[in-house]
């Protein structure tokens, strides 16, 4: 299901029974409808990125609800998918804090340590938020939460109220939290625009001796 070091960990922190409860709702709901990201992908962030290599976390909201965006880590798409809004936004920001990216698939991005996770795993074709609040958010809490246990320190970026929420999960103090508005058309230019997170994360992990991001790789 996910990258080794994070199984028993992850279920420690669940529930009793709670692993076959999401494998029975992935069994259902990919039968009943059209769903993204493909199943295979799902777990594509813990996949992607262990849980000993977090350096980041950048925290979405759920999966991008059109045909072939979604590839299971929070706000990237394939590069030959045109970016939405939010990444446009994204890269636009990217841009003038630390330079250009030219590829808006970020997986690279998981494959140096930025945990790019979103609260929902799934979502159906079309219905954004659809399946908030139904398996996955004891899931991903416990994610966040065993990343605010690491005794290295880690940048949570929030951007917008709903990842802002999550704070509370955050509170190990050798962590730093940037928050920001969304980078989505609605609200980039409420504080989102200008607040240089890119920069600002690597400034951080650079003063504790650890390695930077290459944003633009």
């Amino acid at each position: 299901m996910e990258h080794s070091d994070w199984h028993d960990l992850i279920k420690k922190e669940l529930p009793e029974g709670y692993y076959h409860k999401i494998n029975r709702f992935l069994d259902d709901v990919y039968v009943k409808k059209t769903i993204y990201p493909p199943r295979e992908k799902v777990f594509k962030a813990i996949q992607e990125t262990s849980l000993e290599d977090v350096k980041v976390v950048i925290l979405g909201q759920d999966p991008y609800h059109g045909p072939n965006q979604a590839q299971g880590l929070s706000f990237s798409v394939p590069k030959e998918i045109i970016a939405p809004p939010s990444l446009q936004n994204i890269l636009k920001e990217l841009k003038e804090d630390v330079g250009e990216r030219r590829n808006h698939d970020l997986t690279s991005w998981a494959k140096q340590g930025v945990l790019l996770l979103n609260a929902s795993l799934t979502v159906p074709e079309h219905e954004p938020n659809a399946h908030a609040n139904s398996i996955w958010e004891p899931f991903t809490d416990a994610i966040i939460k065993l990343v605010n246990q690491k005794n290295r320190p880690v940048v949570f970026l929030l951007w917008g109220g709903f990842a802002r929420k999550k704070k509370f999960l955050i509170t190990n103090p050798m962590h730093l939290i940037i928050e920001s508005a969304h980078p989505s058309p609605l609200s980039a230019y409420r504080g989102f625009f200008g607040s240089r997170p890119f920069s600002k994360t690597n400034t951080f992990l650079k003063a504790q001796h650890l390695p930077i991001i290459d944003w633009l790789n």
